[in-house]
């Protein structure tokens, strides 16, 4: 293990390097000093180039930081991720075709980074059948520059039932951070926010003949540091960059009740006390969303509309009553909405994120609640494609394909939607701009199809309808008091859904208004699930 500068390690870096780096949004586990360093290096004199970029997660803030370093024509040539939203930059490459653009499940590239590392022949799943994953389906590639260029898997047969067979990824270069490391260079995230898949990320690198460069915040004796709380081998790093400002999150300074470190008492009270109760259309949402919950469930809230569901929650006093996971290995906790997503105060536990996709892959999550770009008639959802950019999947793939019960949750229609409530009734003061409800989905993210082949219960909660997917196809079972079904649902539908015959009114309880905190007046039914 060697210890360099930042600059000195963005030197190390070559023309065409395949470099897999760990992070996620909101500057957990960003290396964004290394990544600064490369950037810099580039923009002075057109070195490095042609790189290939691999993430699971979304690395960035929507501006400079993480995956926007690398975000330069010229720089690299092919982005194989999970999310893309924090970089807008990068999406813009992608959308003009600058680059190769693929998107893969999260869950997907950080096992296949572990699967490599191990020299085993890929990663061999049926997360992303019948998917935009699918090779037979794009095998995610998300331009036409990525349609061009080898595929990144294959489907095979194993016993008789089809899998997908992601090729190995076998990284030049690794970049992942820790809190500190020893005088061996064994990597700690004790004050991290998550663990993440760095272990895999340095693994892959490694074991294809690769160099792993590690940031952390300082460097301390073996003697003062605990062996159980290493998450990166020292014989797996070559150089460490030390960065004594690095900051925990994009917010700044360290707080370890973000870390679930012992003895944190109260000092992030302040910061993240209560998550902020939903308004408008996504708290009509989130209520509605609540009562498919029973009491005892393993429960995962995806990003957006999804996560308001946890304040309300909080508010009925009932998340003690099950347990919460999110796809950057977080267990239970206060979660944190918005650019934070995947980070909680008082986390009961952290785990690698790889071994939490392990556990979505098993069955692990009872309901899971996840959001809606656009759905059709077989029940199919986009998530992956909004508009002219590449989103990407993140971890939805691979929770909605494991979890027993799905339920999607979003806004009926996009853009300039206003919706009100106003004494138990639901009034849309303007109409969205963008239909959500079209004929064929962009992207195939989750088969409706497929989930009726495999059993899988699944429901779609917008502020004026719930529907719910059977043989017939999409069914409209609920619709908000207040709202002309035919008016304001079924004529603003690129498809006509099926009428459950005793179409029901959704509970008055989820248009309360938004300055009325009478989240604990829980009806007694609030209990009873229906996935």
């Amino acid at each position: 293990m060697i210890d360099v500068t930042a600059d000195e390690a963005a030197a190390c870096v070559q023309d065409g390097d395949l470099i897999a780096i760990t992070g996620n949004g909101g500057g957990m586990l960003e290396a964004d000093e290394i990544f600064a360093a490369i950037e810099a290096r580039f923009l002075a004199t057109g070195h490095p180039r042609d790189l290939v970029l691999v993430h699971a997660l979304g690395i960035g803030d929507a501006q400079e930081r993480g995956v926007n370093r690398f975000a330069h024509e010229g720089m690299v040539r092919r982005v194989i991720g999970g999310h893309w939203s924090w970089s807008p930059r990068m999406q813009d490459l992608a959308r003009n075709n600058r680059i190769e653009a693929f998107t893969l499940p999260s869950g997907v590239i950080s096992l296949l980074l572990r699967e490599s590392g191990a020299k085993r022949p890929g990663l061999i799943t049926r997360t992303g059948l019948n998917t935009m994953c699918d090779p037979r389906l794009g095998g995610g590639a998300a331009n036409d520059a990525a349609r061009a260029a080898q595929p990144l898997s294959e489907i095979v047969k194993l016993g008789g039932e089809e899998y997908v067979r992601y090729l190995p990824i076998r990284p030049d270069l690794a970049i992942v951070r820790g809190t500190y490391c020893d005088e061996r260079g064994n990597i700690s995230c004790a004050e991290e926010a998550g663990d993440l898949d760095a272990y895999a990320v340095a693994l892959a690198a490694k074991s294809s003949g690769g160099r792993v460069m590690a940031q952390v915040r300082e460097t301390r004796k073996r003697r003062d540091c605990f062996a159980r709380l290493i998450q990166v081998p020292g014989i797996l790093v070559d150089q460490v960059v030390l960065a004594p400002n690095q900051p925990q999150t994009h917010l700044g300074g360290y707080e370890p009740g973000l870390a679930g470190l012992p003895g944190a008492g109260h000092t992030i009270a302040s910061k993240f006390e209560g998550l902020s109760l939903p308004t408008g259309a996504r708290a009509v949402i989130a209520r509605r969303a609540a009562r498919e919950i029973q009491d005892g469930q393993s429960v995962n809230f995806g990003f957006g509309i999804p996560g308001g569901i946890a304040a309300v929650l909080s508010a009925q006093e009932r998340l003690q009553d099950i347990w919460m996971t999110v796809e950057q290995g977080l267990h239970n906790g206060q979660l944190i909405d918005g650019p934070l997503f995947g980070a909680a105060a008082f986390p009961g536990a952290i785990m690698r994120s790889t071994d939490q996709f392990d556990f979505y892959s098993g069955g692990g999550v009872d309901i899971a609640f996840l959001g809606a770009g656009e759905i059709d008639a077989e029940g199919n959802v986009n998530v992956s494609r909004l508009g002219q950019d590449v989103v990407g999947p993140g971890g939805f793939v691979d929770i909605s394909q494991g979890a027993k019960a799905v339920v999607f949750c979003g806004t009926f229609e996009a853009s300039g939607l206003d919706a009100r409530v106003h004494d138990g009734r639901l009034e849309i003061a303007r109409d969205g701009r963008i239909p959500k409800f079209i004929d064929h989905v962009r992207e195939v993210t989750f088969s409706g199809p497929a989930a009726l082949k495999n059993g899988q219960p699944v429901i779609y909660i917008t502020e004026r309808a719930v529907f719910r997917l059977t043989q017939d196809g999409l069914t409209l079972v609920e619709a908000a008091p207040g709202i002309d079904v035919k008016r304001q649902i079924l004529d603003r539908m690129a498809f006509r859904p099926e009428i459950a015959p005793d179409l029901a009114q959704m509970d008055a309880h989820c248009f309360v208004g938004d300055a009325i905190a009478a989240e604990h007046a829980v009806p007694e039914h609030l209990g009873v699930g229906h996935a």
